[in-house]
């Protein structure tokens, strides 16, 4: 595949000349961005790529036991693209695992002939704003240089590592490796001492995995999570058969509801029902696997107590599976509210540490001091290992996009602007960088969703637009800053009435020293995010800035993004 790809960039050439768009990333969002560009808006695109095919996370992250934690059947792309496709592509599994989740992307990119527009193997340096031309000229690091009426992100949320600054870290004589960018050979673990640092949702997929090979697992861990049980398992033809007789009526779901899933959190409290029905109740979401637990109850994001209520349940899960009461409770979270930090799906995990060749290590305890050249030392102990893995996350959200290099009108970069945290109008745009559009930005659902549903609706959201400003004749589009300040405040007080605030999660950026504190995903709702954006739309694009040849003077805010907030909260 990498040949082809080389072939490929050498058809397209070093980066040159003008486009209506230009896309960074192709990933899901930026081939569906493409497609709806090239082929339904007739607009020319080119898609530049850093990977040396199509996939995006999928592309990178390789690591023992990476699999979709969406089923697989709604984590793909929904009837808008394709009817024809729903219905001739079958899932193998529950959770689909990486490589079938690649073969897929690249069966669509194969499809629809869309890698004849994307330039693999470059990565884009710069994106400046000329006021002049009203364009977006666009550096790569390949020399080229290209510009564009429109310029789209489709980096992803979760597509820059986070490889925390360790004393001795480059001492290391062994072999280390970051699960975001985890080599395509694979890697042997076989016989090997491992230390595994980390234990968000890519840990715990590939600690299990790796316990399997090695001579001995060293599991670092700082805080546990509410890992809730996946429920894999190989699909079924009668569950397939099932599935694609009801694809119409299972996306117009998973477009309705809170988080993008095909299941509506229940109408009822979790403090209304008895205690025997309650954990009724929570074992039949247990049974189910997936996120169904977080959706049981219809306050648990907002009420300490009925939180409560589920985390309880979560840490007599973990003791029920956990032989060593000791282990079982280090494994147990007490410092945050459960769902305030994206819970992993587990297949097997807890059972690991029942395993004799692993070792969980609470490094909150005793915190990791330096990396020595055999090994991991901590406040108590050094431990001797063959290889390190990190499995320490991503700088969400923002991290992708500052790098991109993008500047605005007067040369304002987008790191500045966002120094003391994203501002921006519906997580899609922001004031000061007309005519870009960031596909899953900060701000809107993104991380909080089933994300190909949100990508979705970003995606068409965009086109819509662009379709409505040539329909008017115009070629600019920019938010106002009363519509973005209002949104950012509109983001703010929804999220205080969660607990989401209350954990130190990558969802607030506390997991990379120095960034703001905010929390970086909508927690509005993608049902209810979906007709706020449609109802802006329906009212000329309310709050945007619009206009030709750069300038954006057109346009009025007359809130209706939060106004229908309010009237779909008091319905």
């Amino acid at each position: 595949m990498a040949n082809t790809q080389q072939d490929q960039r050498g058809k397209l050439g070093t980066s040159a000349g003008e486009f209506d768009a230009v896309v960074v990333g192709a990933g899901f969002s930026g081939l569906y961005m493409l497609h709806r560009l090239r082929d339904k808006l007739g607009l020319s695109a080119r898609v530049f790529e850093a990977a040396e095919d199509v996939g995006g996370t999928w592309y990178w992250n390789r690591y023992p036991g990476a699999r979709c934690d969406s089923e697989s059947y709604f984590y793909s792309f929904s009837d808008r693209l394709s009817q024809d496709l729903l219905q001739e592509w079958t899932w193998s599994e529950r959770f689909a695992p990486q490589p079938e989740i690649l073969r897929y992307l690249q069966h669509v990119a194969d499809r629809y002939d869309l890698r004849k527009d994307i330039q693999f193997s470059t990565r884009v340096v710069a994106a400046e704003y000329d006021d002049a031309t009203g364009r977006w000229v666009v550096r790569t690091d390949d020399g080229g240089q290209v510009t564009a009426a429109f310029l789209i992100t489709a980096v992803g949320c979760l597509s820059t590592t986070n490889l925390p600054d360790f004393p001795g870290r480059d001492s290391f004589r062994g072999d280390w490796h970051h699960t975001g960018v985890w080599p395509h050979e694979g890697v042997d673990f076989t016989g090997k001492r491992v230390a595994v640092i980390g234990t968000g949702a890519t840990g715990v997929q590939a600690i299990p995995e790796i316990a399997e090979q090695a001579a001995h697992v060293y599991v670092l861990q700082r805080t546990p999570n509410y890992d809730i049980a996946g429920g894999n398992r190989p699909m079924t033809a009668e569950d397939g058969e099932e599935i694609k007789a009801n694809y119409r009526d299972i996306w117009q779901a998973t477009r309705e509801t809170a988080f993008g899933f095909p299941y509506e959190v229940a109408d009822r409290t979790a403090l209304s029902v008895s205690e025997e029905e309650r954990q009724r109740i929570f074992a039949e979401a247990w049974e189910l696997g997936g996120f169904r637990l977080g959706t049981t109850f219809n306050d648990l994001l907002l009420d300490e107590k009925a939180n409560e209520t589920a985390s309880e349940f979560l840490r007599a899960r973990i003791r029920e599976r956990v032989n060593d009461p000791e282990i079982a409770e280090l494994l147990s979270p007490r410092d945050h509210p459960f769902f305030t930090k994206r819970p992993p799906l587990e297949n097997g995990y807890y059972e690991t540490f029942n395993r004799d060749n692993v070792t969980l290590v609470n490094v909150r305890k005793t915190p990791i001091q330096e990396i020595t050249p055999t090994g991991v030392r901590t406040t108590d102990v050094e431990y001797e290992v063959d290889s390190i893995v990190y499995a320490t996350g991503f700088d969400a959200m923002t991290g992708t996009l500052f790098k991109l290099g993008i500047r605005g009108r007067n040369g304002l970069s987008l790191r500045e602007k966002w120094a003391e945290g994203p501002r921006t109008y519906l997580g899609i745009a922001t004031h000061g960088f007309p005519n870009l559009f960031m596909i899953t930005g900060p701000q809107s659902p993104s991380v909080l969703s089933n994300m190909p549903v949100s990508i979705e609706q970003h995606v068409d959201w965009i086109t819509d637009c662009l379709r409505y400003l040539r329909e008017t004749g115009r070629d600019t589009i920019e938010p106002l800053p009363s519509a973005e300040d209002d949104w950012v405040d509109h983001h703010n007080e929804v999220t205080q009435t969660t607990l989401l605030p209350m954990a130190n999660s990558w969802w607030v950026g506390a997991n990379i020293p120095g960034k703001p504190r905010n929390l970086y995903p909508y927690v509005g709702g993608v049902g209810t995010y979906r007709q706020i954006c449609d109802e802006v739309a329906a009212r000329d694009y309310d709050g945007f800035g619009q206009g030709s040849g750069g300038t954006a003077s057109d346009g009025a805010f007359t809130g209706a993004a939060r106004a229908k907030y309010t009237d779909i909260a008091e319905s």
